[in-house]
């Protein structure tokens, strides 16, 4: 379990983040502090926030009510990893889809998906990012794909993963909105539940999670 000084610096990331208007932020600000909930994401970096608040942040996504709850947390464990051995946090993971044609991909993942657009960039857009729940995906336009599509449906060259923890709601949702399935819902050998879905450009979102029944 990462110390207290790995905690301290991931809330000084945040706060940094904050300062600098990055819409990710936003979304973790918005979703996990009650008194932000109702608010815009715009609404929230033109929100205060202070130290206490990316404390607090950092806190909450680890599982405790508050900063002070983390601290006190932190001192009923034993924790091997001395000082200077310090890890890196990896904060977030969003996976970048080249695409032909920003509006479309955006109302693709929106109406089939379930996503929403958290923005787009450029007169006409040339880069944006669709969301759900924890999930960020960034769409960037090509004028040229950059992979044949027939090779990589052929060789399931998946451009994404996201895993989830009750897979065939959502697998009957995207079957009733129309979706064009690469690959059904299936269990494989490893007892994993997966199915993959193409977009509109080839991309192939593969659907996993490892709990049997899901």
């Amino acid at each position: 379990m990462p110390n207290l000084e790995t905690f301290r610096k991931q809330a000084k990331l945040y706060l940094r983040w904050h300062r600098e208007r990055y819409y990710p932020v936003a979304d973790a600000i918005g979703s996990i502090l009650p008194r932000f909930r109702n608010l815009t994401d715009r609404q929230i970096l033109d929100h205060g926030f202070k130290l206490a608040d990316a404390q607090e942040l950092v806190a909450r996504r680890a599982g405790f009510e508050n900063w002070q709850a983390l601290k006190k947390g932190l001192q009923t464990m034993t924790d091997r990893t001395p000082p200077d051995a310090e890890k890196p946090f990896l904060a977030f993971a969003e996976p970048q889809l080249f695409v032909s044609d920003i509006d479309a991909a955006c109302a693709f993942y929106r109406q089939k998906l379930g996503f929403r657009t958290r923005f787009t960039y450029g007169e006409p857009p040339f880069y944006a990012q669709v969301i759900r729940d924890g999930v960020r995906l960034n769409l960037r336009h090509v004028d040229k794909p950059l992979f044949d599509k027939s090779s990589r449906a052929d060789e399931d060259l998946l451009s994404a993963t996201i895993v989830l923890d009750a897979i065939k709601p959502l697998f009957l949702e995207y079957q009733a909105a129309g979706v064009s399935f690469h690959q059904t819902l299936r269990t494989e050998p490893w007892g994993a539940r997966t199915f993959i879905v193409a977009d509109p450009d080839g991309n192939l979102i593969a659907f996993a999670t490892s709990v049997q029944g899901g």
